[in-house]
């Protein structure tokens, strides 16, 4: 395959194929994948802070 004939037929499956969201599919997508992160986060920060205590209690009842 030549590689005009990939671009041209690359061009024509995004333009006449693709199905683009909206912009307010595009707005509610990034909304969840945000309020996802910050939550993802907070249980990663919760479980990292008990996991700090709990072993900084074991250290210190054997030194």
């Amino acid at each position: 395959m030549k590689i005009g004939t990939y671009f041209k037929e690359s061009y024509n499956e995004l333009m006449h194929k693709v199905t683009w969201p909206t912009w307010k599919e595009l707005q509610s997508s990034a909304t969840l994948v945000l309020v996802t992160s910050v939550l993802l986060a907070l249980v990663i920060w919760a479980m990292d802070f008990i996991f700090d205590n709990a072993m900084g209690f074991v250290y210190a009842l054997f030194y």
